[in-house]
């Protein structure tokens, strides 16, 4: 009965020490505490391998800490353990063994503790990626601003924000998951997010005010959602149905698409992102993370935005589909197209950023330029604004 599931649920979750009332509705949780209730439904069906596929994804770094305990526990209690993931931090820390597969096949094994992180990055890509730093910016001083935030609020997780964009630069925005960025960028992004926002808006110096989708869209804005699967790409259609959706007046005439047109721009960009599938009728369901990430990343650029905000562009793929990314999106400011980039990866961040800002509470606490930025002096911001200082 009821009582007795509670009870045994709470046994359960004691067992594992996860802090979460058995008659809280799934719906209210937060995802890293959705991710222990997995894990302990797993346990009460007496699995003797859990396998974890990229369980940090939208984690916090706490509730990361919190998952490695418990993976930690499991092993301590003879389970076999499978953890998928993308992050080579993670898998230095986490595992005895390391599996490495590429495009579909075996490719080696190695032990975790006689490999660097090269040794697996070279594994599975094929060659050697280097993720140092950018040493300074590449963008002239003078270079004009493309687009001016002052004073932009949107509730809580906004607030008083401003900053600078200038023609072909990279903008990273970082800080932890919570800041405010995303909120920040959908704000701009046609108001999208929340209600109530104010503040000034420029676009080549003139003020705009953009208050739909379709209008930021109209001014060249793009954004590039995290949730690529949820509100970026529809997964029941193909490849060429999605390419285009953004820009359907650049395929049809008279409201009628023009479907070899279509095609033939779908073609395209499979081609100039090397987006692997047999062909632009695949669904994009079907297709992998980096992929996925590829046709959605086409289908804003086929919209000809000047400015690009790409949150969280790399997030759940492989190390050889983020390099391709790179590569795309640093083609695209030399071509003279500029990108705000959010991440919560401090290394991604480094090394692709001309200029950073750090956001936390919903409020920038810090501007860095290339030459000054590090990994601590972004938490070193972050912490110091937490603690009021």
């Amino acid at each position: 009965d009821d009582k007795k599931m509670i009870e045994d649920s709470k046994k359960l979750f004691k067992e594992l020490n996860i802090e979460i009332d058995p008659r809280e509705k799934m719906s209210n949780l937060t995802v890293g505490k959705q991710q222990m209730c997995e894990i302990a439904k797993a346990i009460s069906h007496k699995a003797e391998v859990i396998i974890f596929d990229e369980p940090s994804a939208a984690l916090t770094e706490k509730e990361i800490a919190d998952l490695f305990v418990i993976i930690r526990d499991l092993r301590e209690k003879n389970l076999g353990i499978v953890y998928i993931s993308h992050r080579m931090d993670e898998i230095k820390v986490i595992t005895d063994r390391v599996t490495v597969m590429r495009d579909g096949g075996y490719v080696g094994t190695l032990i975790t503790k006689d490999s660097t992180k090269e040794d697996i990055i070279n594994m599975m890509v094929g060659r050697v990626i280097y993720e140092d730093p950018k040493e300074h910016s590449m963008v002239a001083p003078d270079a004009p601003v493309v687009l001016k935030v002052e004073n932009l609020n949107a509730g809580k997780m906004v607030q008083n924000v401003s900053f600078e964009l200038r023609k072909g630069e990279i903008l990273g925005f970082s800080g932890l998951m919570g800041a405010g960025r995303t909120e920040l960028a959908m704000s701009i992004f046609g108001r999208s997010y929340g209600k109530n926002i104010s503040g000034e808006l420029y676009i080549n110096g003139k003020e705009v005010k953009l208050h739909t989708v379709k209008e930021a869209i109209e001014h060249k804005i793009a954004y590039v959602t995290e949730d690529r699967k949820g509100n970026g790409l529809i997964l029941s259609n193909p490849i060429r149905v999605n390419t285009t959706l953004a820009n359907l007046d650049g395929v049809s005439a008279h409201g009628v698409i023009d479907r070899d047109k279509e095609i033939a721009v779908a073609e395209e960009y499979r081609q100039k992102m090397r987006t692997k599938c047999p062909s632009v009728e695949q669904n994009v369901g079907n297709l992998s993370g980096g992929n996925q990430q590829k046709v959605l990343l086409a289908k804003w650029m086929f919209a000809g935005p000047d400015v690009l905000i790409l949150d969280e562009p790399t997030r759940g793929i492989d190390v050889g589909a983020k390099y391709e990314i790179y590569c795309i999106i640093n083609d695209l400011v030399a071509a003279g197209k500029s990108v705000i980039m959010i991440s919560s990866e401090l290394p991604e961040v480094l090394g692709m950023s001309d200029r950073i800002y750090v956001m936390n509470e919903g409020r920038i606490v810090g501007e860095l330029d290339a030459a000054e930025a590090s990994q601590e002096v972004i938490m070193g911001r972050i912490l110091s604004s937490s603690k009021g200082e």
